[in-house]
């Protein structure tokens, strides 16, 4: 089967396990690209919006809003050419020298760090969080002293520390918001979400 092929295939299945089941329009594509992506139908109840989380999203990046990720495993999975026709690029900062060498002297984490060099650098830009809690504490302390103010916070670190309360903080922050609640997530799964969005935009541009 050619690539196309096996995913219009995939996303059928998809639709036949959901049954009768309906999803918000509004986030029905993004929730079946996110379960297409890790073949786990609890997406379907665990992911949460804030109000019209996607159409922030989409006029965010349609006025060149960059992305910023926790990993370069989620800035190798984000469709740069279609963000770029919108006049943003996706950016990580994590591997930087110089923000390896402010977490050592503080002795925290280089993704702490990496999410200050984003809002120092790239302003109110949006963020696709898919392995590090304490991304996304950093992000809610950014915002608490007026430092930043995000387009959009994916949400969605994979683990067993702090994972499920750093979620929790940015639901409760006033900022929109993707957030798969609980334990589960991944890069992949932020890449997702970000691509979800960018593939809905450029097929209402054809």
């Amino acid at each position: 089967m050619k690539p196309m092929d096996i995913e219009r295939r995939s996303f059928e299945i998809i639709a036949e396990e959901l049954g009768d089941r309906r999803l918000d329009p509004e986030y029905d594509l993004l929730i079946r690209r996110v379960i297409h992506t890790t073949a786990d139908f609890d997406y379907a109840d665990s992911l949460a919006f804030s109000p019209h989380a996607v159409r922030a999203a989409m006029e965010a990046i349609r006025s060149g809003c960059d992305v910023v990720t926790d990993t370069t495993m989620a800035l190798s999975g984000i469709n740069k050419r279609i963000l770029a026709k919108f006049g943003g690029t996706a950016r990580c900062f994590i591997g930087d020298a110089d923000v390896a060498e402010e977490a050592k002297r503080r002795g925290t984490t280089r993704s702490l760090v990496s999410m200050e060099k984003a809002a120092r650098e790239l302003g109110d830009c949006m963020f696709a969080i898919g392995n590090a809690p304490t991304a996304l504490l950093s992000i809610r302390d950014l915002v608490r002293a007026g430092r930043l103010a995000p387009k959009l916070v994916i949400g969605v670190p994979v683990g067993f520390v702090n994972v499920v309360e750093a979620k929790e903080e940015i639901m409760a922050l006033g900022v929109p918001y993707i957030v798969a609640r609980g334990r589960k997530g991944g890069s992949n799964v932020a890449a997702a979400i970000v691509n979800s969005i960018l593939y809905q935009m450029a097929e209402r541009e054809e």
